[in-house]
């Protein structure tokens, strides 16, 4: 794939980066739905559905390019697109909704979620740093991974607990996937097919999205990070900002800041930890200061969700604006 897409023509190498972003996008679809009907028929609450299946399944895109970068060596972009992501979905997906409709915070994600994906950021900028004297960067190994991936399961087992015990205690808990109209019960043979094919597609796809965003950052004289940063984070992370703007139209936008916060801990937890686990990756030094902007960024929108326990238009708009600051800014250093 990567021997033709690099002797393609250009016009053609943009086709085949939106036919890696759909396959992405709709094979992390199809094997959530499988694997949801597979878990359902087993009798698994659908709390805990929502909170593993379905809630992972919004990082299944980042994580098939990471780890296809990683595997190619483009360290660059195994970080930048997971950095990019979380940025997009903090200042884009969030500030979108809230000047569509203002998007109410809950209470555990003002003292729970927000804290623990700043720790994640400020985390990952330390090892950043720690390897700032190294010409390759600091390198995530193995044994890293692992730790990220012990870590994230931690942070699922946390939500789990948290999410059953105020199920027992009859309140309200508000999760993607979390109602059994939610969930379609699909025959056992199609489940199947549903896991199987959507594995493919995530896989295809993200050895697509990664060749093309290599060839196309070559042909324009970007660099992996940039197109990182930009095109391939915009493009994993579209179908939240779709899926916000029908709520945010629907007035249901209560779980969207909630929603978003996890999925930043997601792709740090689950992402790297995966793609290092399979293949090291590096932090290099441009990938600092997209660091400490995500970090910069995290603050603002726990300052914001923290004031009013709400964010408004006001603040929504502020935080577009940034991003826009954010990606000028990238484009001309």
């Amino acid at each position: 794939m990567e021997k033709f897409i690099n002797n393609a023509p250009f016009a053609l190498v943009l086709i085949f980066l939106v036919m890696g972003f759909v396959l992405l996008i709709k094979g992390a679809d199809f094997f959530v739905e499988g694997s949801s009907s597979v878990a359902k028929r087993l009798h698994v609450p659908s709390i805990i559905i929502g909170l593993t299946i379905v809630a992972m399944g919004t990082s299944l895109p980042e994580t098939a390019v990471s780890v296809s970068a990683s595997l190619a060596g483009n360290n660059e972009l195994a970080v930048s697109n997971v950095v990019g992501s979380n940025i997009f979905n903090l200042m884009v997906v969030i500030g979108v909704c809230a000047m569509i409709a203002t998007v109410n915070v809950a209470e555990e994600t003002i003292k729970r979620d927000i804290p623990i994906s700043l720790v994640c950021a400020g985390f990952l900028l330390l090892l950043g740093i720690v390897g700032l004297g190294d010409k390759e960067g600091m390198i995530l190994g193995h044994f890293d991974g692992i730790i990220f991936l012990c870590a994230f399961a931690v942070y699922i087992f946390h939500l789990i607990k948290t999410a059953l015990k105020a199920s027992k205690e009859g309140r309200k808990v508000e999760i993607e996937g979390g109602s059994d109209e939610d969930i379609k019960l699909i025959s056992v043979p199609m489940s199947i097919l549903f896991i199987v094919g959507g594995a493919i597609a995530i896989a295809i796809g993200g050895d697509m999205t990664v060749d093309a965003a290599s060839r196309i950052a070559g042909d324009l004289g970007m660099s992996q990070t940039l197109i990182g940063l930009t095109i391939v984070s915009i493009g994993t992370s579209l179908p939240e900002l779709v899926t916000s703007i029908v709520a945010a139209r629907k007035n249901e936008v209560d779980m969207a800041l909630g929603n978003a916060i996890g999925s930043n801990v997601f792709n740090i937890f689950m992402v790297l930890g995966v793609a290092s686990a399979i293949s090291p990756i590096s932090i290099v030094a441009e990938n600092i200061i997209d660091l400490c902007v995500l970090v910069v960024f995290t603050v603002c929108v726990w300052i914001f969700a923290g004031t009013k326990r709400k964010i408004g238009r006001m603040e929504g708009s502020c935080m577009v604006a940034l991003y826009a600051l954010y990606v000028v800014y990238i484009i001309i250093r």
